[in-house]
């Protein structure tokens, strides 16, 4: 057992952290109140190779695995700058693709989320579905060479930004279950019949939220990922990384918060010392810390059993609880940290409070913390299923 990140691994930190750094959460916040794009950051990500470390070399990438992906959003989240689309894009689309695509998809898809040119989405979640899979009610049906789409998809993330989305439908009924049959297609975001509408959200990230219409969308039977009816396997092979990303997420805003907060303890004087010489302001601090710390080494475990085709039930256990802990810590860092700050925790100009409400959405999805909790009651401690 060995705790030690590779050389090459604590390299690729380092040289986001350089890039983050450059561009800071100043940049990220004037995008993402602005309505703009961070297309400036993306970019030279993508023209380092930092945003396909994950994708296999074959195709352009760099061969790694989530364990590395996880590092590049963790240190632009430590630096201000956390990228939604890297949990849905190159985490969710391209290891599902890798996974389950046909020789031309691999060659049409990979080699573009390599270098970063392509975004895709994620378009699972349906206003009548919620957290169960099995009543997604957005429907393929076959015609010819062709699918007709149907149906309405929810809370799609970067929809506006990226070229294709990946969307889960039903394209049949298991006849001795009653659930339905999935299947994952490959979608243009410009097709006819297609249509886009903005859900205002109270968070601040340049990454928005759209609610799709599908009204019979043609989609070419190509675009079809895997064997029609076997989606839900898939999509649970892309549901791992997602949730070791979004830990790794969650885990970069601790660390940017507890950065930030201790600096302004440091420097911080009243009464003649600096505030975080008191226990008051040093203890929470401390404490946040150390729950930070413990999420990282759960997010690590994750990776890992992703990376190296442990057990699945490993994998899966590991992915939830990283997801849960990342999450509860980057609440209290940061919430902690405004604290710390009195009222200048409020102020625009410290880049705390707009910070909160990434943070709390990561406690909420992808998948709940009730969720996560009754997947450990029942798989890990063995409970009966509640739902």
């Amino acid at each position: 057992m060995d705790f030690r990140e590779t050389d090459e691994q604590q390299m690729l930190r380092q040289a986001v952290a350089a890039i983050a750094s450059k561009f800071g959460h100043g940049y990220f916040s004037e995008r993402a109140r602005s309505g703009g794009r961070t297309d400036e950051l993306w970019g030279e990500l993508g023209a380092a190779g930092f945003l396909g470390v994950n994708v296999p070399e074959e195709y352009g990438g760099g061969g790694m695995g989530i364990t590395e992906l996880a590092i590049v959003l963790e240190e632009l989240a430590a630096n201000g700058c956390p990228l939604l689309l890297l949990v849905v894009s190159p985490a969710i689309c391209a290891t599902i693709i890798a996974r389950f695509g046909t020789d031309e998809q691999k060659q049409r898809w990979l080699p573009r989320f390599g270098s970063g040119e392509l975004k895709m989405a994620f378009a699972i979640t349906e206003p009548d579905a919620g957290s169960n899979s099995h009543n997604i009610s957005t429907t393929a049906t076959r015609d010819g060479d062709i699918y007709r789409l149907r149906g309405t998809k929810y809370y799609i993330s970067g929809a506006d930004e990226s070229e294709a989305a990946l969307v889960v439908t039903r394209t049949g009924v298991d006849e001795d279950t009653g659930r339905g049959r999935l299947s994952l297609f490959v979608v243009d975001l410009d097709s006819r019949g297609l249509d886009k509408t903005l859900i205002p959200v109270e968070i601040v990230a340049p990454e928005k939220q759209f609610t799709l219409f599908f009204d019979n969308v043609e989609v070419p039977a190509d675009r079809l990922i895997g064997t029609e009816g076997d989606g839900l396997r898939q999509v649970f092979v892309g549901l791992n990384p997602e949730r070791i990303m979004t830990a790794a997420f969650a885990n970069g805003i601790g660390r940017y918060a507890l950065d930030k907060a201790a600096a302004y303890a440091r420097d911080r004087s009243v009464w003649g010392t600096p505030i975080g010489r008191h226990q008051g302001i040093a203890h929470p601090l401390a404490k946040a810390k150390i729950e930070v710390e413990l999420a990282r080494l759960m997010c690590q475990k994750a990776a890992w059993a992703c990376d190296s085709d442990a057990d699945p039930a490993v994998a899966g256990e590991a992915a939830n609880m990283a997801k849960y802990a990342a999450a509860e810590a980057a609440i209290g860092a940061l919430d902690q940290a405004i604290q710390t700050h009195g009222g200048n925790g409020m102020s625009s100009e410290y880049g705390l409070a707009d910070m909160w409400g990434m943070a709390r959405l990561m406690r909420t999805a992808p998948v709940s913390r009730e969720m996560i909790l009754n997947f450990v009651a029942q798989h890990s401690l063995q409970l009966p299923k509640s739902y």
